[in-house]
C-alpha cells in the first residue's frame, strides 16, 4: 500500500467530508462514498457506479479500502452458527461469530426470538488482557487493539460471506471493548448511522472498566451496556477476574449508578454460575443485592468448557453449578428479570467464552464453505 494514499474504512461521514474537501470535491459526494462504504457494502471504489469514471480514479490513486482478510469458517452442525476466522493485515488474527434465530435458544420464561434476527459479535482486540479464568481468549494474551476499519469490517466481511444482513451486534468477541474505546464509539456511530442498525440492537459487553462506564454515561451513549459481572463478592470476583483488583465492587457499582443517572437505561449483567464457587448462598446475597442498585436484567449464562486452551490453576477447576435452576428461582422470587441463554456454536468453540484463534487453525475449512451455507440460515 502507498504510504499517503487515505484508507477510507472506517471513516465517518464527517472524517468523509473532510477527505472530499482536501481532495477538491463537493461534500456531498461523501453521502454517497458513504453510503456505497456501509450501506452497500462495496469492497472498490469501481463498484460506486454513480461517482463519475474521473471520481473513481482518483480515489484509486489516493485512496484505499483496507479492512480485514476472511480465512476460514466453520459452521455448527446444531444450531447453525458460523464462526469466521480473519486475519488482519500485520498477520494477526481475530474470530466473528454470526448467531442464527437457531443460535439463540431461550427457556421457556423468556419471549419467542425474531425469525429473521441475525447478530453477529464482534472481536475489538486481538487477544486480550484481562486474564478472566473462564475465557479463552485470555490464553492468547494482548496482541493489539483493532483500528476501526478492522472493526466495522467484520460486520461488512460476514454480509458480504453469508448474503444476509446482520440486524443485531455485540461487541462480546476477543478483548475488552472499553480499552479501545475511542475506536469502538467511531464504530458504533458507524454502525448506527450507515449500516441501518439501530442503537437499541448494539450491546456493548465489559468485563468491568469502570471509569469508560462512567464516560458512557456522561456522554450519554444510547447503546446497550452489558457487565460480565459472575460474582458480587470482592474476593470471588477477583479470582475470577483479575480486573477486579483495579475496579472493586464498590467502584463498579458506583459506575453504574452513574451511568444510569445519566442515560436513564438498565444494564445486562451477565452470569456464569460455578460448582462451589459463586453458587453458594452468600453469593446470591450479595448479587442480589447489587442488581437492586439500579434496574437490571441478569442473563444466566452456561459455562463453556475451555479445556482446549490447556488451563491452569483455578481455570482448571470450573465447573457448571448444579445449582443453577435453583438459583434463576431465588432470583425471580426477588422480582429480578432473568433470562437464561441458551448456547449457540459450542461444537465449534464459538460459545460465550470459547473464541481462541489457536482452535481453529486445527482444523481450518475454506471459507467458501460458509458462503454456501450461510445462504440458506
Amino acid at each position: 500500500m502507498i504510504e499517503s494514499r487515505v484508507n477510507l474504512l472506517g471513516l465517518t461521514h464527517h472524517e468523509l467530508e473532510g477527505f472530499c474537501s482536501s481532495v477538491g470535491q463537493k461534500s456531498y459526494r461523501a453521502g454517497q462514498i458513504f453510503h456505497w462504504l456501509y450501506g452497500k457494502s462495496v469492497s472498490s471504489f469501481d463498484g460506486m457506479t454513480d461517482l463519475g469514471k474521473d471520481l473513481r480514479q482518483q480515489l484509486s490513486e489516493g485512496a484505499t479500502l483496507e479492512g480485514i482478510s476472511p480465512v476460514t469458517s466453520r459452521i455448527s452442525d446444531v444450531d447453525g452458527t458460523v464462526k469466521y476466522l480473519f486475519s488482519l493485515c500485520d498477520g494477526l488474527l481475530i474470530e466473528s461469530v454470526l448467531i442464527t434465530p437457531k443460535g439463540r435458544r431461550r427457556d421457556k420464561a423468556t419471549q419467542e426470538e425474531d425469525p429473521k434476527r441475525l447478530t453477529l459479535c464482534v472481536s475489538t482486540q486481538a487477544g486480550c488482557p484481562l486474564d478472566c479464568k473462564f475465557c479463552a481468549t485470555a490464553t492468547m494474551g494482548f496482541q493489539r487493539n483493532l483500528t476501526t476499519a478492522e472493526i466495522i469490517d467484520q460486520v461488512l466481511q460476514v454480509q458480504r460471506l453469508s448474503g444476509k444482513s446482520v440486524t443485531n451486534i455485540v461487541f462480546m468477541g476477543m478483548g475488552e471493548p472499553m480499552m479501545n474505546y475511542d475506536n469502538l464509539m467511531k464504530a458504533i456511530e458507524i454502525i448506527t448511522t450507515g449500516m441501518g442498525i439501530a442503537p437499541k440492537r448494539v450491546t456493548v459487553s465489559t468485563a468491568g472498566w469502570a471509569d469508560r462506564i462512567r464516560q458512557m454515561g456522561e456522554e450519554q451513549r444510547i447503546v446497550k451496556l452489558a457487565l460480565s459481572l459472575h460474582s458480587a463478592v470482592e474476593e470471588t470476583r477477583a479470582a475470577l477476574m483479575p480486573i477486579t483488583k483495579k475496579f472493586g465492587i464498590e467502584a463498579l457499582r458506583s459506575a453504574l449508578e452513574f451511568y444510569y443517572s445519566k442515560t436513564k437505561r438498565f444494564v445486562m449483567y451477565e452470569q456464569v454460575f460455578f460448582e462451589g464457587l459463586n453458587d453458594t448462598d452468600r453469593e446470591v446475597r450479595a448479587l442480589i443485592k447489587f442488581a437492586r442498585a439500579i434496574p437490571c436484567k441478569i442473563n444466566v449464562i452456561p459455562f463453556h468448557p475451555i479445556g482446549f486452551t490447556h488451563p491452569s490453576g483455578i481455570a482448571a477447576t470450573l465447573r457448571p453449578s448444579s445449582r443453577m435452576e435453583e438459583i434463576v428461582e431465588k432470583l425471580r422470587g426477588q422480582k429480578l428479570t432473568v433470562m437464561v441463554r441458551g448456547s449457540s456454536g459450542e461444537d465449534i468453540a464459538a460459545a460465550c467464552g470459547q473464541l481462541a484463534v489457536r482452535n481453529d487453525l486445527a482444523r481450518p475449512r475454506p471459507i467458501a464453505r460458509s458462503i454456501a451455507v450461510a445462504a440458506g440460515l
